[in-house]
């Protein structure tokens, strides 16, 4: 198997995955922090949005709420609306910054759906184009990014900026 340099992973790999470390939706959300380094991109009245630190492509966002739920039964009914409005907005701002030609989106619910983090929930947004999954991760088992994070997140910033 081939190998991809990929450095920001590693802070996740030696990171202590101890249960008691908070919520990383709680702690990303906090006032007066820095968003450019939590790659927080807008912040709503319910709920706000922020880049994946570990994307599965170029530009995949997350839309969490504020309040730390783990499912949408729980969400009340205008910070649902917000979130869904977000998704819309997002979508919109990716489709014209990045040209993203279609869309992943979707709720992870609970760990044995998926969920890599299942106590808060969060919307997540994967920008695709025709071509981006080819030859590299079936044959070589290496995924290609094709811009790093704080150049995606620069690039991103300006336009959620005009919401």
């Amino acid at each position: 198997m081939d190998k991809l340099w990929a450095p920001w992973r590693m802070e996740y790999i030696l990171s202590d995955k101890a249960e008691d470390q908070g919520c990383i939706f709680c702690d990303k959300c906090q006032p007066n922090e820095d968003d450019r380094r939590n790659l927080v991109l807008y912040r709503g009245e319910h709920a706000f949005i922020l880049m994946n630190l570990y994307p599965y492509n170029n530009g995949h966002l997350m839309i969490a709420p504020y309040e730390h739920v783990d499912s949408l039964e729980k969400l009340p009914l205008e910070t649902l609306t917000e979130v869904m409005a977000l998704v819309q907005k997002t979508v919109g701002i990716l489709r014209k910054t990045m040209r993203a030609e279609g869309f992943n989106m979707g709720v992870n619910q609970g760990k044995i759906a998926g969920a890599g983090i299942a106590e808060h929930l969060h919307f997540h947004i994967v920008p695709r184009w025709a071509g981006d999954t080819n030859f590299m991760p079936v044959t070589g088992h290496t995924k290609v990014m094709v811009q790093g994070l704080t150049e995606t997140y620069d690039r991103l910033k300006k336009a959620f900026d005009e919401l």
